[in-house]
C-alpha cells in the first residue's frame, strides 16, 4: 500500500446506489457528500451498496481466471485497479464490505470529488451493478439449460470492460486464438505501449497506438492482419470517427453494424463488444466456441450444437442472450 493509516479513522464516503437513476442522482451530489464527511486520515474509503443480486465472491472468480492479467491485480479477495482521471493517476482497490456492500479504498493519496466519483462510476459499471437481473433470473429459472447455472453461480454479473479500445482490442485480440497466448499477446502489448504507474498499467491510448507501423506489432507475434486491425481500430478512434458515447445512443442493430464496419471487426467481435463494453445484454456472439463447448457440456452432447439448434435454444432468452453465454462461460471455469 502506498498509504499509512494514521489514527484517525479512514474517511468514509456511502454510496446508496441500489438502482440507476438513484446512483445518478447521488453521484453527482458527490461533492457534497465528501464536504459533509470531512476529512480524517490520509485513507479514503468509500462504500458502495450493491443489489441483492450481486456476489463480490464470483466476479473476483472471473477476474482471477488467470495469472498473467496485467490490467488489474487480484489478491486476497480484493481487486487492485489504476485508472487516469485529469490526468492524474488514481490507483484503488475494491473488496467486500459488511452486507451488501464493498469497500473502494484510495491507494494513492485523498482523492478529489471528480477523481472519486470516476473511480465510482467505474466500479459500477465494471460489476455491471445498476442492471435489474430480476427478469433474468425469472426466466432461467424456468430455463431447462440456465436453471442449475443460475442456481451455481447466484449473484453473477457479466464483468465488463468500460473502455471501448481496450474492449475492441481485448476482443481482437483473442481471436482464432487460445486464451493463454491471448493473455500472454496483451501483456506484451500493454507493456510496449502502456504507461506504468505506481505497479500498474494504464492500457495504451489509441493515440499511441495509431502512430506504430504493423511491423512494431508484428514483432510481439501479433499476425500481420491483427496487427493492421488494431491499427485501423486505433485511427478510428484517435480521430474521432468511433466513440463509445456515439454507440451508446444508437439501436442494437445500428451499433453493431457501425463497428463490423471497421476491418478487423466481424459479428462475434461486435457482439463481444456490445456485451462487455456497451452493456447490451441481448448480444449474442453465436458463433462463440466457449459457448457451443458449454452447451455440448450442459446438455451432454456428443457434438458441439449448430448454429440452428443455438438460436432455437436461446428463444426463451430474448434480450438476455448476453446474459445466459456469460453464465454458460462461467460453466466452464
Amino acid at each position: 500500500m502506498v498509504n499509512k493509516q494514521t489514527q484517525q479513522a479512514p474517511e468514509k464516503v456511502s454510496f446508496a446506489v441500489s438502482g440507476a437513476g438513484q446512483g445518478a442522482a447521488e453521484l453527482e451530489d458527490l461533492a457534497s457528500l465528501v464536504e459533509v464527511a470531512g476529512v480524517a486520515g490520509d485513507v479514503c474509503v468509500v462504500t458502495i451498496d450493491t443489489p441483492e443480486t450481486f456476489r463480490f465472491q464470483e466476479a473476483l472468480v472471473y477476474l482471477a481466471r488467470s495469472a498473467n492479467e496485467c490490467m488489474f491485480q487480484v489478491a486476497e479477495g480484493r481487486v487492485r485497479k489504476l485508472l487516469q482521471v485529469d490526468g492524474m493517476p488514481v490507483l484503488f482497490e475494491v473488496g467486500a464490505g459488511d452486507g451488501q456492500t464493498l469497500h473502494l479504498r484510495f491507494m494513492n493519496g485523498k482523492p478529489n470529488a471528480a477523481q472519486q466519483k470516476a473511480a465510482v462510476t467505474y466500479v459500477r459499471e465494471w460489476l455491471d451493478l445498476d442492471r435489474d437481473l430480476a427478469p433474468f433470473y425469472a426466466l432461467a429459472g424456468e430455463d431447462a439449460v440456465l436453471q442449475g447455472l443460475v442456481e451455481r453461480y447466484d449473484g453473477l454479473r457479466v464483468v465488463r470492460i468500460p473502455e471501448l479500445f481496450e474492449a475492441l482490442c481485448w476482443a481482437v485480440i483473442g481471436q482464432q486464438i487460445n486464451l493463454t497466448f491471448a493473455y500472454t499477446l496483451k501483456r506484451r502489448f500493454v507493456e510496449s505501449f502502456g504507461e506504468a504507474v505506481l505497479g500498474h498499467w494504464l492500457f495504451p491510448r489509441p493515440e499511441r497506438i495509431a502512430a506504430l507501423s504493423a511491423d512494431e506489432l508484428r514483432v510481439l507475434q501479433f499476425t500481420g492482419n491483427k496487427a493492421e486491425y488494431l491499427l485501423e481500430i486505433a485511427r478510428q478512434l484517435s480521430a474521432g470517427k468511433l466513440c463509445k458515447s456515439a454507440l451508446l445512443t444508437l439501436p442494437p442493430d445500428e451499433a453493431e453494424k457501425q463497428l463490423v464496419s471497421i476491418r478487423g471487426i466481424g459479428p462475434w467481435t461486435a457482439q463481444y463488444v456490445r456485451l462487455r463494453c456497451l452493456g447490451d445484454a441481448s448480444a449474442f456472439p453465436i458463433a462463440d466456441v466457449g459457448l457451443h463447448n458449454a452447451i455440448k457440456a450442459r446438455l451432454g452432447m456428443e457434438r458441439k450444437p449448430s448454429l440452428a439448434e443455438l438460436r432455437e435454444l436461446a428463444r426463451p432468452w430474448k434480450n438476455w442472450e448476453g446474459y445466459a453465454t456469460f453464465y454458460l462461460w462461467r460453466s466452464l471455469t
